[in-house]
């Protein structure tokens, strides 16, 4: 049974007013990871205590920088729960099921992935700093 909405919806608004958008269907997953998505960040956001001191407020950090994702997207474990299975299951097979985590995505395919046990030993500046890396890393367009 999926959290009730009232509950969760300050946790989904902790990303959703940073112009992230939520994919709360299989559907909506599929369309924001197409094999023509460029990069994106898909955040499987979650109720626990990490997500709110550490996950959250790092991937807000690490999208102020220069260098970003193309989109930014998010799922919530618990509550969005066909969406979060089809993520998992057809997108993030090869990596445990895990929230909250971030997975960046190159036209569909995984090339990071931050778990839960990476996110509750750091804080907020340090995630922020992993997945700005990983921009770095996976985000650049090589010169033509």
């Amino acid at each position: 049974m999926p959290y009730p909405e009232l509950m969760i919806y300050p946790m989904r608004e902790d990303l959703t007013r940073h112009g992230i958008e939520e994919t709360r269907t299989p559907a909506d997953v599929d369309r924001v990871l197409d094999r023509d998505s460029g990069t994106v960040l898909m955040i499987v956001n979650s109720v626990c205590g990490c997500a709110a001191g550490k996950a959250r407020p790092g991937v807000v950090q690490s999208l102020q920088g220069e260098v970003k994702p193309d989109k930014v997207a998010t799922v919530f474990a618990g509550a969005d729960v066909e969406a979060t299975a089809h993520l998992r299951r057809e997108k993030l097979a090869m990596h445990p099921p895990s929230s909250p985590s971030f997975a960046l995505f190159r036209d569909g395919d995984p090339v990071f992935v931050m778990h839960r046990h990476q996110i509750e030993g750091n804080d907020a500046p340090t995630i922020a700093a992993a997945l700005q890396q990983a921009y770095a890393r996976h985000c650049v367009t090589e010169p033509a």
